[in-house]
């Protein structure tokens, strides 16, 4: 049963996929739309970070996470190497969580 939801699943991404390569032509979107799209692909992408961040099984996670990932965001954005910043984000959620922060 799981591997038929997989094969599904796979089946409608890539249908997806397709079809906007497929239909690239034939849709006309007018220029202010255009402009938008990267702009809303972006909101799409930090609304999705955000639910990860702060949600758990529907209540709120706690604020060990938000706090590693805060440290992650200030680390990344100093530019720190890819592997500092998963290690410092970890490391700060897990000792908050160690010292009793939910």
């Amino acid at each position: 049963m799981l591997i038929a939801v997989i094969l599904a699943l796979a089946a409608g991404t890539y249908g997806f996929r397709v079809a906007g390569v497929l239909m690239r032509d034939r849709l006309d979107l007018p220029d202010w739309s255009r402009q938008l799209l990267p702009v809303a692909a972006a909101a799409l992408l930090a609304a999705l970070a955000a639910t990860a961040a702060l949600a758990e099984a529907g209540g709120f996670a706690g604020y060990a996470r938000p706090a590693g990932v805060l440290v992650g965001v200030l680390l990344a954005w100093r530019r720190a190497p890819f592997v500092l910043v998963v290690v410092a984000a970890a490391g700060t959620t897990a000792l908050l969580r160690l010292a009793g922060v939910a």
